[in-house]
């Protein structure tokens, strides 16, 4: 019920006594007369009980808020006047307001008695609730360092997070991947490959980006020598980043297959060929073989 309501319910009996014996069916002269004698004591309560008016509506979520906190007994339910109207008083502002205060702190409903209580459990409560406001904060600053790389340079918007100052020195495609791999990567390995790609990238790396689809074998072949020295120089850096069974954060299986789809969305023909004979040369060089005549060499 309104508030409003409640307050009448002060003002003089007679006109009170009138207010309540007024019949449904009074004509329209008999409330307008009625209404006008009680505008100046309304106006007169409202002054000196500012808020208890909007009481219901000064709540969370209005009056239903109210409706809800009695059902679970956060809020005893006030008195009825005559009327039936609820009427509520100071205390039960009071009320709503500690419950509004608490509830603005991200403390639930359910656990209102507890932190009111203070015991032990109102503390782990109180820290569980700062431990997920600070976790919130540095998402939310986190997420406005991004937008500001964004913001800076739109490249970054096709970079993982932390990899921003590479956006300028990668191709699209490198770009791609490295969003790709930071699905299934773990932290340690993507802060591996960022160390990776931070070494100025030389002609090597130019001219097999270039490379044409339609490249002749031995172009191919020469590449792919070129290149095994430097893939065994980053698996002897970074030697976690050849074994996804320890840089993926999921199955295997899945890593295997991201990085195999990738390479083939990302490459043409020429550079997967390139790769598959880089592959070969050092599967070729890690045999025993390999291995003994390097020793009697």
């Amino acid at each position: 019920m309104d508030a409003n309501a409640d307050l009448l319910h002060e003002k003089p009996q007679p006109v009170a006594r009138e207010l309540d014996e007024l019949p449904a069916d009074a004509d329209e002269a008999t409330r307008q007369s009625l209404a006008e004698r009680l505008v100046p004591h309304v106006r007169g309560l409202r002054a000196r009980h500012p808020g208890l008016r909007d009481l219901a509506s000064d709540a969370p979520r209005g009056r239903k808020a109210v409706r809800h906190y009695h059902e679970i007994g956060l809020l005893d339910e006030p008195e009825r006047a005559p009327n039936g109207y609820k009427r509520y008083g100071v205390s039960h502002l009071v009320r709503l307001l500690r419950i509004r205060r608490l509830t603005d702190l991200g403390v639930a409903l359910s656990d209102v008695p507890s932190v009111e209580r203070g015991n032990e459990k109102a503390r782990q409560i109180l820290l569980d609730l700062d431990a997920e406001l600070a976790a919130d904060i540095e998402r939310r600053q986190r997420m406005r360092r991004e937008l500001a790389a964004v913001l800076e340079n739109r490249a970054a918007l096709d970079m993982p997070p932390g990899f921003r100052t590479l956006a300028d020195d990668l191709p699209e495609t490198h770009r791609s991947l490295l969003l790709a791999y930071s699905s299934f990567l773990t932290p340690e390995a993507m802060a591996a490959l960022r160390e990776q790609l931070a070494v100025p990238r030389g002609d090597l790396d130019a001219e097999f980006a270039a490379l044409d689809e339609d490249a002749p074998d031995e172009v191919r072949q020469r590449l792919a020598e070129r290149l095994v020295p430097e893939v065994r120089r980053q698996h002897r850096d970074h030697p976690g980043l050849a074994d996804l069974g320890v840089s993926s954060h999921r199955r295997t299986a899945v890593a295997e297959s991201v990085v195999g789809h990738a390479l083939v969305e990302f490459h043409n023909r020429a550079h997967l060929d390139v790769l598959r004979r880089v592959h070969a040369i050092l599967a070729e060089d890690d045999t025993p073989e390999s291995a003994s005549n390097g020793t009697r060499g």
